[in-house]
């Protein structure tokens, strides 16, 4: 058992649980340096509250697309306001890991009217954030064997610090996109990462590390996935192919392994390809495809109109600036038409909560949805628009 150390400002946690969301928090306090909890909400999965600590929930072990069977458990904590915007936080907590368990405590800023990535913070150790803010969040993920021990974490603290270099990790201009290799990951009836429950053509992705991950249900990350002809834009719900600390997207200097790798290029690919680490993938494994990124099958099948594993362009939207919507329905998807009208050809989809690219509006067929009725269409790619009466967003210069 592995317990580390105290810190000061205890965030309660008899109601520790809320949802992350890609708007300004309004349930975060002002306090200096923490704020108490607000009630939970969904988002979170598979923990429970015992006392003071967060302790893995009874959820058997999911079957998500690292193929490795884990019992896992993710809360998100209220975000907490400082006084003032800081670079840079220190997170303290108590944590008791038995029995080839784990728990992870990471945190994310409120920068550029949007949260920045996560990013994993070691007890009593200063964590510089991406950016300045008055805003953070934390994140709690526990993971254990199929059967046998509950990791816990406790006593889970946040509080502005100086002492620290600035952070490497910055939100670009543009959002990064590479070319990588897709495959189906399938799964119905399994349980993702952040504990969505696969169901039958299912719309979101699975990106191999969980610096990266939404919330059960929602799209704070989100890709933009193309091919010649098709774009789906899909929330990030699940960690793998392959690896699950294999954060491609990022520079070089804040991957959190395979530094040396050119950033874009995921480590299955250089396994696969070139015979990077043996060849082998972080648990050991023998690489059999250059996998960077896993479709749900409604991406796969319905979106992309695949038919097989393919190559695809991937932009992974939250490493940028750029006007941004989000998809607001209650299930399945948005169609994407290559013309502002329902008549149009389906060129794509959206998935429930998903962020899409925003490059301009054009007036269009009116539609009633769920932000009312409006005739403004929201061209999201070259050719693509969607319906803005499913979009929350604002506005945006004409096409």
């Amino acid at each position: 058992m592995r317990i580390t150390r105290r810190m000061q400002v205890v965030v309660s946690l008899a109601a520790v649980l809320a949802a992350a969301t890609a708007t300004l928090p309004s349930s975060a306090t002002e306090t200096d340096p923490a704020a108490v909890a607000a009630q939970p909400v969904a988002g979170s999965s598979n923990v429970k509250i015992e006392g003071n600590r967060i302790i893995l929930g009874d959820a058997p072990a999911a079957v998500g697309s690292t193929e490795i069977k884990q019992r896992s458990g993710l809360a998100e904590l209220t975000p907490v306001r400082f006084a003032a915007a800081t670079s840079a936080v220190v997170v303290g907590y108590t944590a008791s890991t038995p029995d080839r368990s784990s728990a992870e405590v990471a945190v994310r800023a409120w920068v550029k009217d949007r949260w920045t990535e996560w990013t994993p913070a070691q007890a009593g150790t200063p964590t510089a954030l991406p950016g300045a803010s008055d805003q953070v969040q934390l994140r709690i993920i526990v993971t254990a064997p199929p059967t046998g021990a509950n990791p816990w974490v406790s006593d889970v603290t946040v509080q502005p610090t100086d002492k620290v270099s600035p952070s490497q990790m910055t939100i670009q201009a543009a959002p990064l996109k590479s070319r990588v290799f897709a495959t189906r990951e399938g799964l119905v009836g399994g349980t993702t990462a952040n504990g969505h429950v696969i169901v039958n053509r299912d719309h979101f992705v699975a990106l191999p590390s969980r610096r990266g991950l939404s919330g059960n249900g929602s799209g704070t990350y989100s890709v933009k996935v193309c091919t010649a002809s098709r774009c789906a834009f899909e929330p990030v719900w699940d960690v793998g192919p392959w690896n699950t600390k294999d954060d491609y997207w990022n520079p070089s200097a804040t991957r959190e392994m395979w530094k040396d790798l050119p950033q874009g290029k995921p480590e299955a690919q250089a396994a696969y390809q070139d015979g990077y680490n043996g060849g082998k993938d972080q648990f050991g494994r023998t690489v059999a495809n250059p996998a960077g990124i896993d479709l749900a099958d409604g991406t796969f099948w319905d979106a992309l109109a695949l038919s097989d594993n393919s190559w695809v362009d991937v932009t992974y939207l939250w490493t940028g600036d750029g006007g941004r919507g989000t998809v607001s329905i209650t299930s399945g998807y948005l169609n994407v038409r290559n013309t502002p009208n329902s008549s149009g050809a389906v060129v794509g989809m959206a998935g429930k909560s998903a962020q899409v690219t925003v490059e301009c509006q054009t007036n269009g067929q009116s539609v009633t949805g769920s932000q009312g009725t409006s005739s403004v269409w929201l061209r999201v790619h070259p050719g693509m628009y969607v319906a803005k009466a499913w979009v929350s967003a604002g506005s945006f210069a004409a096409c």
